[in-house]
């Protein structure tokens, strides 16, 4: 039987009024060394499988700072159930509040399909820092089929929408060498916030498989691709360090205890 399930954070000044896990997704707050919330997502079970349908809701109401992590990274599988699983994440954050949205690896295991859809709405004055990164089979085998899209808006207006596809239900070329030329991780790394909007960054290369792009508004997106989920992953905490420095430390990473 595949399974259906929604968890829940909502995030004030106050504290988590709510906090609600359903099915494999269980929501633990954590402690953080820094200022505000911290909360963890722990895996309660093998998940998502086939034919499954998950979602998370966060939302960050005015003036709170929440940071989301994970235990673990979350691994696609393929179930009993030839249909595709679902993995939907929906976040707001409120004026003057602040998210980083920080999990572990998606990882796609051989045999699954799995489509992910991240939604944010971000209100003028709200500042976030989503970190996504994929990899593409397990040590030795192959990807099973991921299709992700990522749309973000900011004060009702479009900030990014993006939609990535990888593996053997992917359109051909996915794996050429003008796309991931046989690496298996790749990752992206968006910062948006007003300062971006006052002092725009630069479009640059960042090493050979790494690159910075502003966006026609107030963010920018690190993309990046490499040979495993280690170095991919150095990659996109020197790019959030730098541009911490470039903001004026308005951004700066959340210190975990």
């Amino acid at each position: 039987m595949s399974v259906h399930a929604t968890a829940r954070i909502v995030a004030t000044r106050a504290g988590l009024p709510v906090l609600t896990s359903e099915g494999p997704l269980a929501l633990r707050r954590t402690r953080a060394a820094g200022p505000g919330i911290r909360v963890t997502v722990v895996g309660a079970m093998s998940a998502p499988l086939g034919g499954d349908r998950l979602a998370i809701e966060a939302e960050v109401r005015e003036g709170t700072r929440l940071t989301v992590d994970a235990a673990a990274a979350t691994v696609a599988l393929p179930g009993r159930f030839a249909e595709h699983a679902c993995y939907d994440v929906r976040l707001t954050v409120g004026e003057g509040a602040e998210l980083h949205w920080l999990p572990e690896q998606l990882i796609s295991a051989y045999g699954s399909d799995l489509r992910m859809r991240t939604r944010v709405e971000l209100a003028a004055t709200a500042r976030l820092v989503l970190r996504e990164e994929q990899i593409l089979g397990r040590h030795g085998e192959q990807p099973g089929t991921l299709l992700s899209r990522l749309t973000v808006h900011r004060a009702g207006r479009p900030l990014l929408d993006q939609e990535l596809a990888h593996g053997p239900g992917a359109p051909g070329g996915w794996d050429s060498g003008a796309v991931l030329d046989g690496r298996r991780a790749l990752g992206q790394l968006l910062l948006a916030g007003p300062e971006f909007e006052e002092k725009p960054a630069r479009s640059r290369l960042l090493g050979e498989t790494a690159v910075l792009t502003p966006l026609a508004g107030a963010g920018v997106l690190v993309t990046a691709v490499a040979p495993d989920a280690l170095r991919l992953r150095r990659v996109l905490d020197a790019v959030l360090d730098e541009m911490a420095g470039e903001a004026g430390n308005e951004m700066t990473p959340p210190v975990m205890a």
